[in-house]
């Protein structure tokens, strides 16, 4: 029981940094649209933090709710797993032409780019 509620404490200390972190990247992401700053800008940003901004909100990290069957569900590691399987049978879409998108293989390292480092953040912080 004090293991439960020690990871609860812990939880909620790092809640309000999420909550911030979630901030920034859907504002980055809503950014892309608006703001040109170039090739790296429109064509990658997006891809980089849309995967992370919903990490963070599949697994409740920006809230102090976290007792709940579906944060229960949404472990860091198949969150992951989830994220990559999808951003992956995307990028897969996009090489058959499946809909009108540009198939870009950077694109892949894109979406790992900051999913696999709020991954090793979340299992870190789920540690402590």
């Amino acid at each position: 029981m004090t293991e439960i509620l020690a990871e609860k404490n812990n939880h909620n200390k790092y809640a309000p940094y999420w909550a911030l972190t979630l901030f920034i990247l859907c504002g980055t992401g809503i950014a892309t649209i608006s703001i040109d700053l170039g090739s790296f800008w429109k064509g990658y940003v997006l891809d980089m933090v849309a995967p992370a901004w919903n990490y963070i909100l599949f697994r409740g990290l920006f809230t102090y709710k976290t007792n709940n069957i579906w944060t229960r569900f949404f472990t860091p590691l198949r969150t992951l797993i989830i994220f990559l399987v999808v951003c992956f049978l995307i990028e897969f879409a996009q090489y058959l032409n499946l809909y009108d998108a540009t198939y870009d293989v950077y694109d892949l390292l894109a979406y790992l780019s900051i999913l696999v480092p709020l991954f090793i953040f979340d299992v870190i912080q789920s540690k402590e």
